[in-house]
């Protein structure tokens, strides 16, 4: 750096090297900007954050469109599509109109403003997971829905008529567990997740047995392709898919393995631990990890230096604390979890990144009846349905 110090200072002098001046500018401006991290000392406004839908059931997953088009699973059997101009519609296998017991039986319908105060409700909902509750979400080669169904225990298609298909129920001989999390790959290929076979799930979170694991389906039929996890959660790739992340909330935790052509994985490690629970996670395009802390509704991300970064707190203090209290001493009840929950976006579970410029950041939950969303200063990783 010191010639080309000498050069910049000195240029008038040397006509013949402008070029190599101008061109050194450029590279002394790219390397200062990549080294800007857009994201280092920012926060979410939250005056600035919008919300999107309304009387939502569950919206724990979120797909985006490029056409403006934004999905939510919803915890009455399917998928609520919201078009651009705000207008919404529920699309499930259930009618409600042909046989109103069964549908309310497979849907879990309740009034989600008075579940808080329901505990019944929220054990059948939450704890037990009783009824069909889609979790995750993605698209396949066809622009079907594959569900990881919570409630079910299976993993399933379903048109965007409604059709509902199951795929996969059981593994091995053995029923799935809680499905949790579905991914497509460039090969036409579906990864999933399940979190647990523990039932009740929320005993997990004090036993933290690792059997969650990551299951691949493929021209060969279905496969666990990685086990021994604490609490599997969401997944992603990088762009030029070498690793596969993985998400173990129970552990606080994110790890990534190597991924081989045939689809088996390898040289797991751990890339970043957190301060809280991790759910729903994505890329920026600058190589940011955003992810959401489920329970105490944070939004953080890991810098490609491993330093975590609250983007977003709609934390309680009091509930957080005693939240953490239990779960270091391993006595979390169904009822302590009820307790926690923010404000904007309770029980927080995951983002998605989408907009015309990839820069508007959408949040899922668990237990919110609207999309809260708001502007990045960096833009997402686009997912495999943009490419």
């Amino acid at each position: 750096m010191n010639t080309i110090g000498f050069i910049l200072i000195n240029k008038n002098y040397y006509p013949n090297v402008v070029l190599l001046y101008k061109l050194l500018e450029y590279l002394l401006m790219y390397i200062q900007h990549r080294n800007i991290n857009p994201i280092k000392n920012w926060k979410v406004n939250r005056e600035e954050i919008q919300f999107l839908g309304h009387e939502l059931q569950r919206p724990e997953c979120i797909l985006t469109e490029p056409n403006g088009t934004v999905w939510t699973a919803d915890a009455r059997g399917g998928v609520m599509k919201i078009n651009p101009d705000g207008s919404q519609a529920l699309i499930t296998p259930f009618k409600e109109s042909d046989d109103l017991t069964t549908f309310k039986k497979l849907s879990n319908l309740t009034n989600p403003k008075s579940e808080i105060q329901n505990l019944q409700s929220y054990n059948s909902r939450y704890v037990q997971a009783q009824g069909s509750l889609p979790n995750g979400l993605c698209f396949d080669v066809k622009g079907n829905f594959i569900i990881a169904n919570w409630g079910t225990d299976h993993i399933e298609m379903m048109t965007a008529e409604g059709k509902l298909t199951t795929l996969i129920t059981e593994i091995d001989g053995k029923p799935l567990g809680k499905a949790n999390f579905p991914l497509r790959d460039s090969k036409g290929r579906i990864w999933f997740t399940v979190t647990t076979r523990t039932n009740p799930w929320t005993e997990q979170l004090n036993s933290r047995v690792t059997d969650g694991y990551i299951a691949l389906i493929d021209e060969k039929g279905v496969r666990i392709v990685a086990e021994g996890f604490c609490g599997t959660n969401e997944i992603r790739f990088d762009d030029a898919e070498e690793w596969l992340y993985v998400v173990e909330s129970t552990a606080h935790q994110i790890s990534r393995l190597r991924v081989k052509e045939n689809g088996d994985l390898y040289g797991r490690e751990v890339y970043a631990r957190l301060s809280g629970f991790p759910d729903g996670f994505a890329f920026d395009t600058y190589g940011n990890l955003w992810t959401t802390l489920i329970f105490t509704d944070q939004l953080a991300a890991i810098t490609p230096e491993g330093e975590e970064l609250i983007l977003l707190d709609d934390s309680n203090p009091e509930t957080k604390k005693v939240l953490f209290e239990h779960y270091e001493n391993r006595t979390l009840t169904g009822e302590i979890l009820a307790s926690v929950q923010g404000t904007l976006c309770p029980w927080m579970a995951s983002l998605s990144f989408g907009g015309k410029d990839m820069k508007t950041v959408y949040l899922g939950s668990l237990r919110g009846t609207r999309v809260p969303y708001f502007q990045s200063p960096v833009a997402g990783q686009k997912m495999i349905h943009w490419r």
